[in-house]
């Protein structure tokens, strides 16, 4: 019998923060990485880096965000307990170190001691406390990421230990994100449900002017707990929508940074003197959610139609340009539970039919499909729209704001509605909530005990080959019932000025602003 092992984390924090504070991106300035200009030893301090997001942010609260936009805020706003290096590595930040027990029920968080929250109060183990337990409510988005703990127990000022219910293989991969961001306590009993338009937290900067829908001003963490960060003055962030807009914008130097780019003009700037592309393969996927609560498509086999006349390949060659690849599942290629699940039928009219015919629809249906405001999501709509036409199928397009999208995904208020995922480094996070009932995610309305089965046993599993196992059978069922229908797994594609240093890629496609400089 194998003695099990009483795993700790150290980090040295003051040596590799200033490296990294002081380096750009190794990537070059092809289609794939950055060449922003080298960092100096002397790194610039002051200024400002413009960075275009293309949706406004709909809520700047952890608790309850549901968007990427949201989350590209957050990394100048929160910090997380832990977070992930330009590897996809699990790496300390606001917790120095934590040992697990050898059961793995147990998880011990050493806490960098004297962080401040930006409204002047303390981070402690009461505050992660806090957090935890506000992200476990039954009114948090984040409930089903924590299901597995059962409590929060302070230690000490600096010591909080997290004991789980049974085993939760991603619960670190969890905390990397929202579920492990810390927000100002004090600063939630101040503003209550007005939280989510006065953000707190232990980040780099701090809020100070929103527009809705035009920019969000932040400024300087006079304070913030990493040495020699951040080096900027201001980080604004300008909400434009149409990514060929925010590429006339870099272009112009009205912006620094696009958070997406269009995939078309990807080659006229491999070797352009002023602006980089990063073109990485990113964790997550797009698709669209498919009501299976009521008609059309609660009959699967409508929903089965209106996914085998999809031809994933030319969405990929057409919206996306190469910069994706076609899937039929949410497993990226990067993670280990990627596999035969992700490959799908080429569309195939005389099965549709049959399809239809099985559904009760030999002559087609009609169905409404809500896509958000960009060129690139109505370049999508209309693409699905031509391509089930030959079925019989007729596409309606609404055209949504994303927030508004978002919303009424979340009531129910829709019969197909194309939203995507950005990712996350484990499977679990890619899967669960939006397919066990009542996931957070879950805004199909679906339910499947046997699915909610190999779902939870896929949690506790510590062995990732048993895991993908699991994974594999649930999405036999998922691929035949088809809820969601996944279409591709797009690559994360940024344009970079190259008068931005110290800019660094981490695979889950988020900007951190802490050792930008300009």
């Amino acid at each position: 019998m194998k003695k099990p092992l009483q795993l700790s984390f150290t980090f040295l924090l003051a040596g590799a923060l200033i490296a990294s504070a002081g380096c750009s991106s190794s990537n070059s300035a092809d289609t794939s990485k950055s060449d922003a200009k080298p960092a100096t030893n002397a790194v610039k301090q002051g200024g400002t880096v413009n960075i275009s997001l293309d949706a406004d942010p709909p809520k700047l609260d952890p608790s309850f965000s549901t968007a990427l936009v949201d989350r590209m805020v957050f990394q100048s706003i929160y910090d997380k307990l832990v977070d992930l290096d330009d590897k996809g590595n699990i790496v300390p930040m606001l917790a120095d170190k934590w040992d697990v027990s050898p059961d793995q029920k147990s998880y011990t968080f050493h806490l960098h001691p004297g962080v401040k929250f930006t409204d002047g109060t303390d981070f402690n183990a009461d505050a992660v406390k806090f957090n935890i337990e506000r992200y476990m409510d039954k009114a948090s988005t984040r409930r089903n990421e924590l299901q597995a703990v059962d409590k929060v127990s302070v230690v000490d000022p600096s010591t909080v230990k997290i004991d789980l219910k049974q085993p939760f293989a991603p619960f670190l991969s969890v905390l990397t994100d929202r579920a492990g961001m810390m927000v100002s306590p004090a600063a939630v009993k101040q503003y209550g449900d007005d939280f989510l338009n006065h953000p707190v937290g232990t980040g780099p900067f701090v809020l100070k002017d929103r527009v809705k829908g035009s920019t969000l001003t932040l400024e300087k963490n006079p304070n913030y707990w990493k040495e020699g960060l951040p080096h900027l003055d201001k980080v604004v962030y300008k909400i434009i929508n149409d990514s060929n807009q925010a590429l006339n914008n870099l272009k112009s130097g009205q912006v620094d940074i696009t958070n997406v780019f269009p995939t078309k003009e990807i080659p006229n700037f491999a070797n352009d003197p002023k602006i980089s592309v990063v073109n990485q393969a990113g964790q997550g996927f797009q698709g669209m959610h498919l009501n299976a609560s009521k008609a059309p498509f609660d009959n699967a086999a409508l929903r089965s139609a209106v996914d085998l006349m999809i031809d994933r390949d030319a969405i990929v060659k057409v919206v996306l340009n190469g910069a994706g690849t076609a899937g039929h599942s949410p497993f990226a290629p990067t993670q280990f539970a990627f596999g035969d699940t992700d490959k799908f039928e080429r569309p195939n009219v005389d099965k549709a039919k049959e399809l239809l015919k099985q559904g009760g629809k030999p002559d087609g249906f009609s169905f409404t499909l809500k896509i958000g405001t960009t060129p690139t999501n109505q370049q999508l709509g209309q693409m699905i729209q031509n391509m089930l036409k030959p079925a019989g199928i007729t596409v309606n397009l609404e055209k949504v704001e994303f927030g508004t999208l978002i919303d009424q995904a979340k009531n129910g208020n829709y019969e197909a509605v194309q939203l995507g995922w950005s990712g996350r480094p484990d499977p679990d996070q890619n899967l669960y909530d939006w397919d066990v009932t009542d996931g957070t995610q879950n805004y199909s309305r679906y339910s499947n005990k046997d699915v909610d089965t190999l779902l939870q046993s896929a949690r506790v599993e510590g062995d990732n080959n048993k895991r993908k196992e699991l994974y594999d059978k649930a999405m036999q069922i998922l691929n035949t019932e088809n809820p969601y229908l996944y279409l591709y797994h797009s690559n994360n594609v940024f344009g970079l000025s190259k008068e931005v240093q110290g800019f660094v890629y981490v695979p889950d496609g988020l900007i951190r602003t802490a050792t930008l400089s300009k």
